[in-house]
């Protein structure tokens, strides 16, 4: 039994298959359901303003999943011949649930494919274009970019909403796994820092090296040493960037860098397997709150316990993080 999301007005606990929603909740307040004993996030003060959603490793065209190059441990999981693909089914989960949402803006934060072919990311646009429209804003990630794939590779991309500005960068290199932040980019992104009083999100799929780490490796996976130095130095100098949110790590976590101050680094799971999750983030005056949802459709839940089993059964601590990891408040006033 796990308890899921903690937002301002609800909290899940997910018992296998069984989901249990609690509605109706005061911010800010000190709830016990289920055995768990949980504050609710705070309401940030004033309007809601907007509402985003976001989602990173989807991987449209794979077929198992628990492989890690060099990692002879754990179980390969996949789906029998005939059965609908995972990576259909969790996506096809997740887009129904944030339509439900009734979101302004969906992100989505790379690995669209397994093997960046046209016809993986065919099958990606056919699931969430229809749906999501013109509220979708892509841009790709290692796998797409890795086989020399140039689909959404736009470098930059601003989505303007109520409250908030939403800066999407594109952190692959081509044929290759790790990630990147090009001068040009940076540039662009102190540009639109400066161009704008109120809060900016950053996106991307790569997520930032720690600047505090004592260790610099060459072929660190996520964006390289001296871009994420440099990322770090532009959102030091524009305290209105409160965050930087990427995927690629299939895990939920959030960290803080000394130079930063309160703005968050931040990694949500993947789609396709354990936990199958999506991020909210809901834009008030006053604050950002970020919730974790688990998707919850019956089939996606049987696939998701399934795959919790992965790696010697040790991918739960790594991937579900803590809840401060899936739910917490952003600042926007520092």
């Amino acid at each position: 039994m796990e308890l899921t999301t903690v937002a301002e007005d609800h909290a899940v606990v997910h018992d296998g298959l069984e989901v249990r929603v609690y509605d109706g909740l005061e911010p800010g307040t000190i709830y016990e359901y289920d055995g768990f004993i949980f504050r609710t996030l705070e309401r940030p003060g004033g309007e809601l303003l907007a509402r985003i959603a976001t989602v990173n490793d989807v991987h449209f065209g794979e077929t198992e999943c628990g492989i890690i190059e060099g990692f002879e441990g754990g179980n390969v999981f996949s789906v029998p011949d005939g059965a609908e693909p995972y990576p259909d089914l969790m996506n096809r989960c997740a887009v129904a649930e944030i339509d439900a949402a009734d979101v302004d803006a969906v992100l989505v934060k790379g690995d669209l494919t397994s093997r960046g072919t046209v016809e993986e990311y065919d099958a990606f646009r056919a699931c969430y274009e229809p749906v999501l429209g013109d509220r979708l804003t892509v841009v790709r990630g290692n796998h797409d970019s890795y086989y020399g794939g140039t689909f959404a590779d736009t470098p930059t991309a601003a989505i303007e909403l109520p409250g908030v500005t939403c800066a999407v960068i594109d952190t692959s290199i081509s044929e290759h796994y790790a990630g990147q932040v090009p001068g040009d980019t940076l540039r662009w992104l102190r540009d639109l820092a400066a161009g704008t009083d109120g809060p900016v999100l950053v996106f991307g799929h790569h997520h930032c090296w720690n600047p505090g780490s004592s260790q610099r490796p060459d072929g660190y996976f996520g964006i390289n040493p001296d871009d994420s130095e440099r990322l770090v130095e532009v959102v030091a100098a524009h305290r209105n960037i409160r965050g930087y949110f990427a995927g690629h790590t299939h895990r939920n976590r959030v960290r803080t860098f000394g130079l930063t101050g309160d703005a968050v680094w931040v990694e949500v799971a993947s789609v396709k397997d354990f936990p199958g999750c999506w991020a909210e983030y809901r834009v008030y005056e006053g604050g950002i709150n970020q919730i974790h949802h688990r998707i919850s459709d019956p089939a996606a839940l049987a696939w998701t316990e399934q795959t919790r089993g992965m790696f010697g059964g040790a991918y739960p601590e790594y991937a579900f993080g803590d809840l401060s990891d899936r739910c917490f408040t952003i600042p926007v006033d520092r």
